[in-house]
């Protein structure tokens, strides 16, 4: 079968690309302090079953930027779960004032994505500058759970993360035109959304996932910052 060519390009890409500063932590904003982190790594580690592989599920960045050492991977789908648009970003990918939105599982449906194979050892360690990654606001919009994972070799148990509906930054579902108009316009210190949303399609297709729903937002993306100026 012949490689899908995206509508989503680099040269697109640069046209909604903008040099951004770090602000720092919005104001006012409570943020997990280290009570909250142990907190959510005991549960997390409690809910490992000893003698199990260690496992992590991702999904969207984690796929292209995992950050941490693995030593196997495997296609796997998980249900119950989809990838949805639906968390407001004013920071790293959106600022204040041109806000944008992040990835997470929300309920509902389906998901295909990359099981990585954690080393054992220093699993708290492992746990703790992942969860320092994906969580810094409370209450947090991600939450770390237990996920059963289906996969070629036979079924599994995975850590991902999903999406809290009462984390502070949830911003809902949304249709694929608004998803796109505000991936097209927001930019951050990290990047703008269009970029993240170009990278994880582009890491799924070269795995072998295609998305439907993130292929058409890709299209609609690239349909947005085509248009004259």
């Amino acid at each position: 079968m012949a490689s899908r060519v995206m509508a989503l390009t680099p040269q697109l890409l640069a046209r909604c690309h903008r040099v951004i500063e770090d602000t720092g932590p919005e104001p006012g904003l409570a943020y997990l302090d280290e009570a909250d982190y142990e907190a959510m790594l005991d549960e997390a580690l409690a809910g490992h079953r000893i003698g199990e592989p260690v496992w992590l599920f991702a999904y969207g960045s984690l796929i292209w930027k995992p950050e941490l050492e693995h030593l196997d991977e495997r296609l796997a789908l998980v249900r119950g779960w989809h990838r949805s648009f639906c968390i407001r970003l004013t920071r790293w990918r959106g600022t204040l004032d041109r806000p944008g939105l992040m990835m997470g599982l929300h309920r509902g449906g389906q998901c295909r994505g990359v099981a990585y194979r954690l080393p054992e050892q220093n699993l708290r360690d492992q746990f703790d500058k992942l969860f320092r990654r994906e969580m810094t606001a409370k209450p947090s919009t991600y939450l770390p759970r237990w996920l059963k994972l289906e996969t070629a070799e036979g079924p599994m148990r995975a850590l991902s993360f999903v999406v809290n509906p009462k984390g502070r930054t949830f911003a809902g579902k949304r249709s694929e035109d608004e998803v796109a108009q505000l991936l097209a316009d927001a930019c951050g210190h990290l990047g703008s959304g269009a970029d993240y949303l170009y990278h994880t399609v582009k890491n799924l297709e070269a795995h072998g996932i295609h998305d439907r729903h993130l292929w058409r937002l890709q299209q609609l993306v690239a349909e947005v910052l085509a248009q004259p100026v």
